[in-house]
This record gives C-alpha cells, structure tokens and sequence, in this order.
C-alpha cells in the first residue's frame, strides 16, 4: 500500500520561498551598495596600484571582490581604467580572474550558520543607521542591516522547504538532476534569471543542509551558476562601451571554460571537499562542504588560467576588437557614458578625464584668438565660431552626466567634488562663449574696417596672450590631476596678469595720440582684445578657486582621504604655430 503524501500547502511554500529569495537579493544589493560607497574608492587606489604583472593583479581582484562583494563593480572599474589608457586588457584579465574567486566569500559566510542573528543583525543595522550623525557609521550600519537581510531571506527559504522533506515527488525532482548536465543547466538557467550567483549558491546550500541533494549535484548546480553569472554580464555591457563588452567576454571565456575543464572531475571535487570536512554527519556539514566546494572550484581555475592572461587577452582582441579613433569629435563624449553611473568613483574618474577634453578645446580656442584678431581670415574666424558650438556640445554632455549621477547614493567628498566639476564644466564653456563673441566680433570689425595692428601692440598683445595660456594649462592640469599647488600658482597669478594688462594700456594710451588713419576704432579694438583676456583669465582663476576651496578643510569638511598628487614640470609657454606668429608688417 502506497503511503500517503503529506499534506503541503504549496501555495504558502511558493510564497515563503519567493518571498525569502526577494530579501535575499534586497539584502545582498543593500549590503553591496554600502560596502561600494565606504570602500569605493580605496578600492579603486588599490586596483590602480596592483597592476604591474598578472599575479598583482588577481590579487588586486580578489581583494576589491571579497571587501564590496560584487564582481559587477570590479568590472566597472577595470573597463574605466582601460579606457583611460591607465590598464591594458592583459592586465586586467587578472583581475577579472581573482574577482571570481572574491565572490565566493559570501557562500563562505553562509556557510557559517550564522542566520540564527539575522534579525539581530536587522535590528541594529536599522537603528544605528537611523540615529547615527556620522556618515561612514551609517553606511556601516546599513551594510550590516543588508547582511541580515540576507540571512533572513535564508531563514525563510530553509523554512519553505521544510515540509518538502518527506514529499517523495520532489524528492524524485531532486533526485532527477543527479546529471552533470541536468544540474549545470538548471544552475546556469536560475542564475540567469535572479541575476545573482550568490542567490544560487545559497538555495544550493539549503537543498543541500535538508538532504535534498548531494554535494556532486551542489557542484554541478554551482558549476552552472558560474555560467549563469556571465548572463548578467553580457546584458550590463550591451551598447556599451567595447572595453566592456571585452571584459565581458573575458569573463564568459573564463566561466565556461572552467566548467567544460571540470565537469568530468565533480566526483573527484566532491571526495576531495568531504575530505576536507570532517567530524559532522553527512548533512550537517553540507553548508561547508558546498562553500568549500565553491571556492576550491574558483582557485583551481585561477590557477589553471593564470598563466594565460596572454592568450586570453588576444583572443579577445580578436574577437572584440577596439575600433580606432581616427578623429576626436569635441562635440562626442569620449569618456563618459551611462554604463559608469553605477559605480560613482569610476564615473567621476570618466567626468575628470571628459573636463579634459573640454579644456583642451577651449585652450585651442583661446591660442587661435590672437592670430584670428591679428590677421584672420573670414574662414578662420567661422571655423573659431564653429568649435564653439562642439565646446558647447560637450559641456551639456557632461553636466547631463553629472546630473544623473547626483541621483545616485554619493558620500563625502563625492558630492563636493561633483560641484566642482559642473562649475569647472560651465566655467570652461564660458571660456569658449568669451571667444567665440568678443574675440571673433573683434576680428570681424578688424576686416570690416580694414583695420591693422601695429608690431609693437602684437608684441605687447602677444605677452599678455602667452601669460594666459600658461594660466590655462596650469588650470587644466590642476584640474585634472587635481594638483593644488598649480591652482595656487594659478589663483595667484592674478597681480602679474593685471600688470601685463597695464603695460598694454599704458602703450595703447601713447599709441592713441598718433595721428594714424582710423586709430580710435583700431584703439577701441585693441581694448576690446585686452577686456576679453582678462576675463578669460579670470575664469580660469574661478576654475583655481573651486580646486582650493575643495582643498580647504574649514570650508569643506571630512576630507579624510588623500588627495592624490601628480608631480608635472612646470609647462612652458606654447610653441604652437599659433603662438609663433610674426607680427603684422602693415603699420598703418
């Protein structure tokens, strides 16, 4: 006589297990994000620094990976640096490599059955992040409320499956993917959806501690969510950026490779893993047996595939490869794009190197101002007019950019120091409006008149025209290096810049009283010139002063991190065929 089936209310087992998955994953984005925003940064100082050889590198990634506990903003990271010339592909294969190994601390800490104080954890976390004045504690604290989540989801899905303990059809369901096959695909299939493998690896625990499954069947299900995890991947870097989608394939190559390698090993895994588990009975030590299990399958592949980063790399280049950039737009961003939102010490990073770009043009356009007033032609000056509205483009990409980033959750100095790049933003692109008005209807009227500056004037036009493009690259390179001592230089550069500009007047006042054909409007034309430089310079000063006030610490508190330093020799000034123009002939 067939014994009968239990009596299970499955919606309620459905709801439980559903509901237990959606904490589960709540908690583990919760805990990400606040591990992301308090070691951010540090983590992006320690991936820049660990990259001179393969082996630096992976323990780069698996460090970063197992302190904020997502790959995700590993792989964010590491396609900024390449873009910004600052990694290669090589490099950066190891540490797409450790990174994979820095995931498998959370089946770790699963492992450690720690879930009992899942709501204690829940309870303080809430309360210290809600009465806590220090932002960090806070962060803390919501990291450790997002870890109790996690363990609160495990608890209810452990509950869930209780009463299916002694219900044989699902007991024949488990027992039907004892396949290799059947457990990869229902791994990388389940992964693929939750977009977590930590989600997996979690239910897989639970089967496992109910003695639902066997620990070769964990492994193949584990297997599975490592291919599974590419999924997300590949989603995250569609019409994205190309270096993504490399470090995407990359990460897939690695996943799927690593499982075809060891499929045919899982019995020799499993032995190796109980044997390495001991003094607890068969169930009881599931939970370590598959953490275990986890992070042996993720080393062996490191190890395996260490020694060809190389290969990989190329493989890659091949298959993705980088298109190259015959001609550099102002108006088409370069550097920033949506895919860096999430992760804000890389978007920043993008938005610094962007600002770049931006004052570079800008400080093209201001050396071309003084051959365009001396002897411009009409084409030359509507090719100035014309860069105007490219500088114009780029700056309303930028300050859009930056303006979805301020959505995102930014801690000190974050937000300052994304302030301070819409004001050096707005300041550049006022720079290009002063040229693109002033100088260019100077040089307009210059060849409407027929009008002719003297050799002398140049000259005195000239030195005031080479002090302020030193001003501007100084401010360019302060800004982007973010290097105080050139804002200094640049903020006091002030009365040296006022003194050029009385020189000049002092000429023009002399030059006045000569009775030359047309002198008032070639005067008024002159001053015009002078007025245009000096409020470029003071533009550039305002770029300076964002740069110190963020330096300052009474006007901008909590400035506990360092502030990276980039020595540069002092520049000199531009030698440019624009800057080298000769003086007019024409003395009229």
């Amino acid at each position: 006589m067939t014994p009968a089936l239990p009596d299970i209310d499955f919606v309620e087992v459905t709801i439980s297990l559903i509901g237990g998955l959606a904490i589960f994953l709540y908690g583990m984005r919760v805990m990400t994000e606040a591990l992301k925003l308090v070691a951010g940064r540090r983590m992006k100082q320690l991936l820049g620094a660990m990259t001179r050889n393969r082996f630096t590198a992976t323990l780069a990634g698996i460090t970063v990976t197992a302190i904020i506990q997502s790959s995700s903003v590993t792989t964010v990271l590491v396609v900024s640096f390449i873009t910004a010339g600052l990694m290669t592909l090589n490099q950066s294969i190891g540490i797409i490599l450790g990174a994979n190994v820095g995931t498998t601390i959370t089946a770790q800490i699963i492992a450690f059955k720690v879930t009992n104080a899942a709501l204690a954890m829940v309870a303080i976390g809430f309360f210290t992040e809600l009465l806590a004045k220090n932002h960090r504690i806070k962060q803390l604290a919501t990291m450790l409320l997002g870890l109790g989540l996690l363990f609160l989801g495990m608890n209810l899905m452990s509950h869930a499956t209780e009463p299916l303990r002694d219900y044989q059809p699902f007991i024949d369901l488990m027992g039907n993917i004892e396949h290799p096959l059947a457990g990869i695909l229902i791994g990388a299939g389940f992964t693929a959806l939750v977009q977590s493998s930590s989600a997996t690896t979690g239910i897989v625990i639970i089967l496992a501690s109910q003695g639902f499954i066997s620990l070769e069947t964990g492994i193949a299900l584990i297997m599975g969510a490592n291919i599974g995890t590419c999924v997300t991947a590949v989603l995250s870097a569609i019409g994205k950026p190309r270096e993504a989608i490399q470090a995407a394939v990359v990460h897939v190559l690695f996943n799927v490779l690593g499982v075809l390698i060891w499929v045919w090993f899982i019995p020799d895994l499993a032995h190796l893993v109980r044997s390495l588990t001991t003094g607890q009975d068969m169930i009881g030590a599931a939970p370590r047996q598959i953490a275990n299990a986890h992070t042996l399958f993720n080393v062996a592949n490191l190890l395996l595939f260490i020694g060809f980063t190389g290969t990989l790399a190329r493989i890659v280049s091949w298959l993705i490869p980088i298109k190259p950039v015959t001609e550099i737009v102002a108006a088409t961003p370069q550097y920033i794009d949506d895919y860096y939102l999430d992760e804000p010490t890389a978007a920043l990073d993008r938005t610094r190197l962007e600002l770049q770009r931006l004052g570079a043009f800008t400080l093209d356009m201001v050396r071309d101002s003084l051959p365009a007033i001396a002897m411009g032609t009409h084409e030359r000056i509507r090719s100035l007019q014309q860069r105007d509205d490219d500088v114009d483009a780029l700056h309303d990409a930028i300050v859009r950019f930056l303006g979805k980033l301020s959505q995102q959750n930014l801690i000190d100095p974050q937000p300052r120091q994304l302030y301070r790049y819409i004001g050096a933003a707005n300041y550049l692109e006022n720079i290009g409006d002063v040229v693109e008005t002033s100088i260019t209807e100077a040089s307009k009227q210059r060849l409407k008149k027929d009008l002719h500056i003297s050799p002398e004037t140049f000259n005195h036009l000239k030195m005031l025209h080479d002090a302020l493009l030193i001003t501007g690259r100084l401010t360019i390179e302060a800004l982007t290096d973010n290097d105080i001592d050139k804002a200094k230089t640049v903020n006091d550069s002030k009365p040296a810049f006022n003194q050029l500009i009385e020189q000049t007047r002092q000429h023009l006042a002399k030059r006045v009283t000569i009775d030359t054909p047309r002198h008032m409007e070639t005067y008024r034309l002159e001053n015009n010139v002078i007025e245009a430089f000096k409020h470029i310079h003071s533009l550039y000063r305002r770029i300076a002063k964002l740069l110190l006030l963020d330096s300052d610490n009474t006007a901008a508190p909590n400035t506990s991190n360092p502030r990276p330093r980039t020595a540069k020799e002092e520049p000199q000034p531009p030698t440019s065929n624009a800057d080298r123009v000769a003086a007019p002939a024409d003395t009229r």
